[in-house]
C-alpha cells in the first residue's frame, strides 16, 4: 500500500511539474506575443521604421514609443528597427561629434551629466540601457508590436565595443592591439568612444553569437540591422547567420552596400546608399534622370536577384550628420518620398519623419521630435497603404517588374511597376520648373493621390517643379 501511495504522490509532483513548465512557456510566449513567424512574403509589401527611442519623446523611454505602435500601422509599418537599445559606456563618452569630438569628461563636472554617450557605444550586449526604461518595458513593446503584427529587429554592433564592456578587463584579446599591446578604436575612424574588436579570435565569435541568440531565443526579437556590417569580415556572417536561422526566422538588414553580404542566404536587405546620394542629387540639380538610369544598370550588375534595397530619404545619420530632408531636397522632398516608395526594394521611415521634423536631432545629447501630424503624416499614410496592398509595388525577394516608359522631356521620369495584373504608373517632374510632357501611356486611369479618374491621350501632360502622380488602372 505504502508503495501504491508513493508512486501516486510521485505522479502527482510530475504533472504539478509539467503544469508549472506549461504556465511558464505560456508566460514566456504572452511577453513575445503572438505573431507568425517572418516570411519573404512580409517582405514583399513591407514598410520599416527606424526608432530612435531616447529622441522619439520628451521622457525617451521606451513605454511613449510602444504606446504609438497601433498607429504605425497606419504607415504601412511591418518592421520596426530599434536603434540600439543597450547600456551606454561612461569611459570616453562622447559628448560631441566630428573630426574636433570631445568626451564628455573634457567639460565642467556640472555638464557631464548631460552628455548621453553613443547608442553605438556598447557595455553590455544582453542587457537594457536604463536610460529607455527596463526589460520589461521592453518586453512590452515586443509584445505589443507582434499584437498589431509587426516585427522587431535590434540594431547590433559587432564592429566595436564601448571601453566598459567587461570583455576589456577580462578578455583583452578579444580586442585589435597595436605594437605595445594597446587596445584601439577602430582604424581610420573618429570612434574613439569605442574598442575595435579583432576578428581572428574565435571566442569572441563565438560569444558574440551567443548574445545574439539570446535576444532571439529570450526576448523574441526577430533579426537584426548589423552596424557596419562590412568592416565585419564576410566569413563571420557566414558563420554566424547560418546558426541564428536555425533558431528561427528573421530578417537581417546590412548597414553596407557590398554585394557578398547578400549572398547565399546571408542578409535579407542592404542600404541603398547610391540611390539615396542620387536622390540629393537629384533634387539639388547637380545630376539628372540618366544618373537614375545608370543606376539601375549598376544595381542589376552587381546584386543577384532577390536582395532588397533598402530606399530612405533620411536616417539617423543623414538627419544628424547630413542635414534634414528640408535642408538636403527643399521643395523636391514630397517627390523624392514618394520615388523612394515606387521604386524596387523596401521603404525606410525614421523617428520624426512622419511629423515633419525639421531639425537636426543631437546625437549624443536629450533632443525631442515633433509630435504634431502635418503634411508627411498623410502623404506617408496613402503610401503606406498602396505599398502594402498592391503587388506592383512588391519590392522583396520577388519584386513587381520594372519598366522605363521613353517620354519626350528628359526631365520627366515616367515608370511602371507590374505583377499580378496590377500595374502602377509613377510620372515625376524631377526640376524646378514646370515642365510638359506628351503622355507616354494612354487610357482611363485613377490619380492615386486624389483619388481623381484621369484621361491619359495625346495632350500634353503639364506638371508642376516637383510635381508627381501616381496612375492605378
Amino acid at each position: 500500500m505504502k508503495k501504491i501511495i508513493l508512486a501516486i504522490f510521485s505522479l502527482i509532483l510530475i504533472m504539478a511539474c509539467k503544469e508549472e513548465k506549461k504556465v511558464e512557456n505560456l508566460t514566456k510566449e504572452n511577453i513575445m506575443g503572438e505573431i507568425k513567424p517572418i516570411s519573404d512574403a512580409v517582405l514583399e509589401t513591407a514598410v520599416i521604421y527606424e526608432a530612435n527611442i531616447r529622441q522619439y519623446s520628451a521622457s525617451g523611454h521606451f513605454d511613449e514609443f510602444t504606446k504609438d505602435i497601433p498607429q504605425l500601422k497606419q504607415l504601412g509599418v511591418k518592421i520596426i528597427w530599434l536603434m540600439p537599445v543597450f547600456p551606454i559606456s561612461e569611459t570616453k563618452r562622447k559628448a560631441t561629434g566630428g573630426d574636433d569630438s570631445k568626451f564628455a569628461s573634457d567639460f565642467p563636472e556640472e555638464e557631464q551629466s548631460k552628455y548621453l554617450g553613443s547608442y553605438y557605444a556598447v557595455t553590455d550586449f544582453t542587457k537594457i540601457n536604463p536610460e529607455f526604461g527596463t526589460i520589461e518595458d521592453f518586453r512590452n513593446l515586443i509584445k505589443t508590436a507582434h499584437e498589431h503584427g509587426m516585427y522587431v529587429i535590434l540594431d547590433w554592433v559587432p564592429n566595436h565595443t564601448g571601453w566598459d564592456h567587461i570583455w576589456i578587463k577580462n578578455n583583452p584579446e578579444y580586442y585589435t592591439q597595436d605594437e605595445n599591446g594597446n587596445i584601439i578604436h577602430p582604424k581610420d575612424t573618429d570612434w574613439t568612444d569605442v574598442a575595435d574588436l579583432n576578428y581572428d579570435n574565435k571566442e569572441m565569435r563565438k560569444e558574440m553569437i551567443a548574445d545574439m541568440q539570446y535576444w532571439l531565443k529570450e526576448e523574441g526579437v526577430d533579426g537584426f540591422r548589423c552596424d557596419v556590417a562590412a568592416s565585419v569580415p564576410t566569413d563571420f556572417w557566414e558563420e554566424a547567420i547560418p546558426q541564428l536561422r536555425k533558431t528561427k526566422d528573421i530578417f537581417m538588414l546590412a548597414e553596407a552596400w557590398e554585394p557578398e553580404l547578400a549572398q547565399n542566404d546571408l542578409f535579407e536587405m542592404v542600404y541603398g546608399w547610391d540611390t539615396h546620394h542620387l536622390m540629393n542629387d537629384l533634387a539639388q540639380g547637380k545630376k539628372g534622370l540618366k544618373a537614375w538610369k545608370e543606376r539601375l544598370v549598376q544595381i542589376d550588375s552587381l546584386y543577384e536577384k532577390g536582395t532588397i534595397m533598402m530606399n530612405f530619404v533620411t536616417n539617423h545619420d543623414e538627419n544628424s550628420w547630413n542635414g534634414t530632408i528640408k535642408e538636403r531636397m527643399k521643395d523636391a522632398a514630397p517627390l523624392m518620398t514618394a520615388f523612394s516608395y515606387v521604386i524596387p526594394g523596401m521603404t525606410l521611415i525614421y523617428s520624426g519623419m512622419e511629423y515633419d521634423l525639421d531639425h537636426r536631432l543631437k546625437f549624443f545629447e536629450k533632443d525631442s521630435i515633433p509630435k504634431t501630424k502635418q503634411k508627411m503624416w498623410p502623404l506617408l499614410e496613402k503610401l503606406g497603404h498602396l505599398k502594402n496592398t498592391n503587388p506592383a509595388l512588391n519590392g522583396g525577394k520577388d519584386p513587381a517588374s520594372y519598366k522605363d516608359l521613353k517620354t519626350t522631356n528628359d526631365k520627366v521620369l515616367a515608370l511602371q511597376r507590374s505583377k499580378n495584373n496590377s500595374t502602377v504608373t509613377f510620372i515625376g517632374n524631377f526640376s524646378a520648373q514646370e515642365q510638359s510632357v506628351n503622355a507616354p501611356l494612354k487610357g482611363s486611369f485613377t490619380d492615386y493621390m486624389t483619388n481623381e479618374p484621369i484621361v491619359m491621350n495625346e495632350n500634353a501632360l503639364v506638371l508642376k517643379p516637383w510635381e508627381y502622380r501616381i496612375l492605378t488602372e
